[in-house]
């Protein structure tokens, strides 16, 4: 099973696949799938982690397995030849993901999707980034990213090259941030800080931040922004349709938009570019996210 789901830039909607590990039910954003396949033998690698499967080989290209139903806790599958991989590719990464079964793709709105509150996910414990009910039936969608940075943690952003930044001309410009994982917000605005960049204001969603500019507009927030940041996927409005509304108004869209993602690719990059943003960076390079802002704001 291939996917190929193309949908118009900016809606705030996404395609969710439904699978399967159990009884549960979980969903991954269509945009991070390159293809679905059934179950293949693996290969074990010595001293992988204990959620690597193992490594196998379509068509010569070497992807690592990692085993969800370990990942979660949950029981191992009952009869491994019906079930199925999940293949991805985001963070510039390509990785499997076994599945019991797949059960298909939905397309929501953001809008509907919950985010999780403390008990479920906070920033130090917890995989599910949000939940959306169809058709009665509670789906889980689960961070990707995380877990496959907790099983290989260099996968993850490189705070290591900020390291070099340390020390610069503070300056005072404001920079909006619009980024749903709890975890890698913190990661981001102490890196900018770091880099000298210490006036950041942070919002949890598209929306939050939407919000916080019109109160901009209308005085309610005192000072005008400098730079956006945003991430793509995120509950309430994602950031595809947060940079659409900041272009296509005319009293925000001279600020500079910086779409920082793990699901930069070259599609992807061609709705972000359709849509006005002025950079886009895939999540990892966080070296290269300083640089852009760097030209935007240190001119």
């Amino acid at each position: 099973m291939e996917t190929n789901i193309l949908m118009e830039s900016g809606t705030n909607e996404l395609e969710v696949l439904e699978f399967t590990i159990g009884s549960n039910h979980y969903g991954i954003n269509v945009a991070k799938i390159k293809e679905i396949v059934p179950y293949n033998k693996v290969t074990p690698v010595p001293n992988a982690h204990p959620c690597v499967e193992g490594i196998f080989m379509p068509r010569d290209l070497m992807i690592t397995v990692v085993d969800l139903a370990k990942v979660i806790k949950a029981q191992p599958s009952n009869n491994v030849t019906s079930d199925m991989f999940i293949i991805t590719n985001f963070n510039q990464l390509n990785v499997a993901f076994h599945v019991h079964s797949v059960v298909g793709i939905h397309r929501v709105s953001w809008a509907d999707i919950i985010t999780p509150d403390a008990t479920i996910s906070t920033a130090d414990n917890g995989i599910a980034t949000g939940i959306v009910k169809i058709d009665n039936q509670l789906i889980i969608i689960l961070d990707f990213e995380r877990i496959v940075s907790e099983i290989s943690p260099e996968t993850g952003l490189k705070v290591s090259d900020i390291d070099a930044l340390e020390g610069r001309s503070k300056v005072d410009s404001h920079i909006l941030i619009a980024e749903d994982s709890a975890l890698l917000m913190a990661l981001i605005t102490d890196s900018l800080k770091k880099s000298g960049y210490t006036n950041v204001t942070s919002c949890v969603n598209g929306q939050i931040a939407w919000d916080y500019l019109e109160g901009v507009k209308k005085g309610e927030n005192p000072d005008d922004i400098a730079c956006v940041i945003t991430d793509i996927e995120m509950p309430l409005m994602d950031g595809h349709r947060l940079t659409k509304l900041i272009k296509s108004d005319n009293d925000l869209k001279d600020i500079p938009v910086i779409i920082f993602s793990s699901l930069i690719n070259e599609q992807m990059r061609l709705k972000g570019e359709s849509l006005g943003a002025d950079a886009q960076l895939s999540k990892p390079e966080i070296g290269q996210l300083v640089t852009e802002i760097d030209k935007f704001l240190r001119k």
